[in-house]
């Protein structure tokens, strides 16, 4: 039998168990704890945290994630530590709401039922689960695939449709050059009828319900996945609030659901719907708005004088989070009502470092 230690985090006076070989973050979600998390792969540093007492084995992370002075005075990625005796975490950053709202990990056989296209470049995937999954909006699952050609690739990705639909996923997936997951949809290999495995769920942004304010939506590319679900999920909570949802693509081919959001827009009048085209040509017949998504934010956010009044939920590739982040800041909005997931393809290279 495994060696089991337990782990103590403060200032929240929560306590667990975590076996022998399993990370720290990993027990926490099989007991339905949730921590602040992001890529689970110790390249985001959103799980860092001090190590008060006891020892943990840190097993490789990005040097950006957790720095080297940063690992001298006791930091730690709860992603990538193995605990070796019980041992006391501070952490650096909690969020009542999350832990009050945590759902156990949990594995689920699933099958792809439906592959579109989108555009030229986006694809939506449907998979049918063995049983339900209970989830929040904006959430997100990894899925594990053995392809046609015998590879087996596990790569994340958020729910697109609301957690009312709990045995049938819906994902918006984005085609990247060298892209793992989506290099073998569009190849093939990937196909309707392939058996797969859904783990979860994570993810920390999801929608939170019971607030007032603006509700501002920000996605682009394939953020689009869990921005939908929130959306939807919005609609059907009844919330009255106004809906500021922007969508940044690089042209009018890029651009997608465009229907579908104008059925809801016109059955929800407080949604407003903002497409944004960074590189449409001149001349085109585009008449809407131009440039980067985060600059239309700013414009729209200073126009209407909100000073901070709402939440923000944005989700894309981090050029476009990294932009918005202090165009949100210098229009007073606070960061606990900010919520973000930067969408990385699986070809992204980092520096890893391994602890001795």
């Amino acid at each position: 039998m495994p060696e089991t230690y337990t782990v103590r985090l403060s200032p929240v006076d929560v306590e667990f168990e975590v076996e022998e070989g399993e990370t720290i973050l990993n027990a926490a979600f099989r007991q339905g704890i949730a921590l602040p998390h992001g890529c689970k792969e110790g390249q985001c540093s959103a799980c860092k945290c001090s190590l008060v007492d006891g020892e943990v084995d840190l097993m490789r992370y990005s040097t950006f994630a957790l720095n080297d002075m940063e690992r001298e005075q006791g930091g730690i990625l709860l992603c990538r530590s193995l605990a070796l005796t019980d041992v006391e975490v501070e952490l650096q950053n909690f969020d009542e709401e999350l832990l009050a709202k945590a759902i156990a990990v949990k594995t689920f056989d699933a099958t792809i039922t439906r592959i579109d296209r989108l555009t030229h470049d986006i694809r939506r995937v449907e998979l049918t689960l063995s049983q339900p999954i209970k989830f929040w909006a904006g959430q997100y699952v990894d899925i594990t695939v053995t392809t046609a050609n015998a590879k087996t690739i596990t790569r994340s990705f958020s729910m697109a449709n609301p957690p009312s639909e709990t045995q049938r996923l819906e994902f918006i997936i984005k085609r990247y050059d060298g892209g793992q997951f989506s290099g073998e949809l569009d190849g093939g290999a990937i196909a309707v009828g392939a058996a797969c495995t859904v783990t979860g769920p994570y993810g920390a942004c999801f929608r939170r319900d019971g607030r007032d304010g603006h509700l501002i939506l920000v996605a682009a590319g394939s953020g689009m996945s869990p921005i939908w679900s929130i959306l939807n999920d919005h609609i059907a909570s009844g919330e009255d609030r106004p809906v500021l949802f922007f969508y940044g693509a690089r042209t009018q081919r890029d651009l997608f659901y465009l229907d579908e959001i104008a059925e809801l827009a016109e059955g929800s009048p407080a949604i407003e719907f903002v497409p944004v085209l960074s590189h449409e040509a001149d001349g085109s017949d585009w008449t809407g708005a131009r440039g980067f998504v985060h600059e239309e934010v700013d414009r729209r956010l200073k126009a209407l004088a909100l000073d901070g009044a709402g939440d923000v939920y944005a989700c894309g590739p981090p050029p476009m989070i990294e932009a918005l982040t202090p165009v949100l800041f210098m229009n007073d909005f606070e960061f606990e009502r900010i919520f973000f997931d930067k969408f990385t393809p699986s070809t992204a290279s980092t520096t890893l470092a391994t602890a001795d």
